[in-house]
């Protein structure tokens, strides 16, 4: 019986639970499934646990939620050394990444309790427009404009086709079959649905474009701004 016992194969051990494993397994399930298929119950069965031992390490759904607004902002950290545009250009190209991954944190960056990789990327964004050379309200002003366009952005892509090529085409289609004459009533939309279909619509390229004319008008204010107040001694910009 002892060389039976000495034999049987020893059992795996079961990963420890904590805070981190349930949040980041959370995002996988609304990653897959959409935040509307998450609830602490499949979540416990994902982690193979009971319901009850998941509330020692989350409060509450909100609490968990939170947690996961967290994973995003971490992932889109950026490094805030050398010319404050180029930090605010490449912040924008990840955050805007990061939810293409997550995108049911679309419309939920800025609520809740944030956690520490919310505040250290929110600290990082104003310190990097304070320490070149931004007033506070022409910082909160870039702030707010460059935030409104990257979660503006991300929604509006998430709400459309992901294959605007053959969606023009199907439209231009529909619109031929219920109108008599779509070409004299609609030009331009024809020509917008005609042009789409032959070459396609690159989110990347329209969403790049986008924000550097809005850093080039942010530059241009702020460079005003600095010749009206020049030789108050505040920072000189980077």
């Amino acid at each position: 019986m002892a060389e039976k016992a000495e034999l049987a194969p020893e059992l795996p051990r079961r990963e420890r639970l904590t805070r981190d494993r349930v949040v980041r397994t959370a995002v996988a399930l609304a990653d897959r499934g959409g935040i509307e298929s998450l609830s602490m119950r499949n979540l416990a069965e994902e982690l193979g646990v009971v319901p009850m031992a998941l509330y020692k390490h989350v409060t509450n759904k909100v609490d968990l939620l939170d947690g996961m607004i967290d994973v995003v902002f971490g992932e889109a950290a950026f490094p805030v050394q050398g010319h404050w545009k180029a930090a605010m250009r490449l912040r924008a190209i990840l955050m805007r990444e990061a939810l293409l991954r997550h995108s049911w944190a679309i419309g939920r960056m800025e609520s809740g309790l944030p956690g520490p990789a919310n505040l250290r990327h929110h600290n990082a964004t104003m310190g990097c427009l304070r320490e070149s050379g931004f007033s506070f309200p022409m910082a909160v002003h870039a702030y707010t404009v460059m935030d409104s366009y990257v979660y503006g952005f991300s929604l509006q892509q998430r709400s459309l086709p992901s294959d605007i090529q053959s969606e023009a085409k199907t439209r231009v289609k529909n619109v031929e079959e219920h109108h008599p004459s779509p070409a004299e009533d609609y030009p331009y939309l024809i020509d917008v649905a005609d042009e789409l279909a032959k070459s396609g619509f690159d989110y990347t390229e329209e969403f790049e474009f986008g924000i550097d004319l809005i850093l080039r008008g942010i530059d241009r204010v702020r460079r005003r701004a600095l010749t009206v107040t020049k030789g108050t001694g505040r920072p000189r910009p980077r």
